[in-house]
């Protein structure tokens, strides 16, 4: 009997580890990319790609023509890496010094989806990347559809990392002139650009509105 620690144990910086659900699905409902790691044609591959939580599992979407994603989609075990980075831990020295962040990787095989299931999940994908679109575009073709593969993963088997502490320092390195403390990390929306293909008299619709900053 193996006496190997399962994947989903921390063993660097286990006390960081976290085990409440609650804080896993905040880090993946607040970030848009994950990257999935899959071992194709006899090597290993980490690919980054857009994602969303639908409750208990993450969608996961791609073209048809993609060879990895007919190998998650065909019963191939992956991993998903999803990271937010939160602040810059300024320490007295180089090596203390390090980042504020919640990290994630998911484990497990993804099934493919097919008929309204498979429209929803599209939907759910693109809300969350913009809230609110899908009200505002056209509905996708047959052949949109068909060019798309859309993978469920269960959120059963994970790890989660979070860094939030100050800085620490050696007691020699306190005493020190050296200055210590945290530097914030927020991710921002800009001005919104039109397309140069855009018609004239189009107006921003409110789901770009919503995302970008306000006079």
């Amino acid at each position: 009997m193996s006496t190997d620690p399962p994947r989903t144990d921390v063993t660097r910086l286990a006390d960081k580890q976290r085990h409440d659900r609650s804080t896993l699905d905040q880090l993946l409902d607040s970030s848009r990319v994950c990257h999935v790691g899959v071992v194709v044609d006899g090597g290993p591959v980490v690919l980054p790609t857009a994602f969303a939580r639908d409750g208990d599992r993450l969608l996961l979407h791609g073209s048809t023509g993609s060879p990895w994603m007919r190998v998650v989609a065909e019963g191939a075990a992956i991993s998903v890496a999803v990271t937010g980075l939160d602040g810059i831990v300024v320490a007295r020295s180089a090596f203390e010094s390090s980042l504020h962040y919640r990290s994630a990787v998911l484990f497990g095989t993804a099934s493919p989806l097919a008929g309204d299931a498979k429209t929803r999940a599209l939907d759910l994908l693109t809300d969350a990347l913009i809230p609110g679109r899908v009200s505002e575009v056209r509905r996708p073709t047959s052949r949109e559809l068909a060019a798309t593969l859309v993978l469920a993963l269960p959120i059963e088997r994970w790890s989660l990392k979070v860094s939030d502490s100050w800085p620490e320092d050696e007691p020699d390195d306190v005493a020190g002139p050296a200055w210590a403390g945290v530097v914030p990390l927020t991710e921002t929306t800009g001005v919104a650009r039109a397309a140069p293909d855009l018609r004239r008299g189009v107006a921003v619709p409110a789901s770009v509105r919503r995302m970008t900053p306000r006079d």
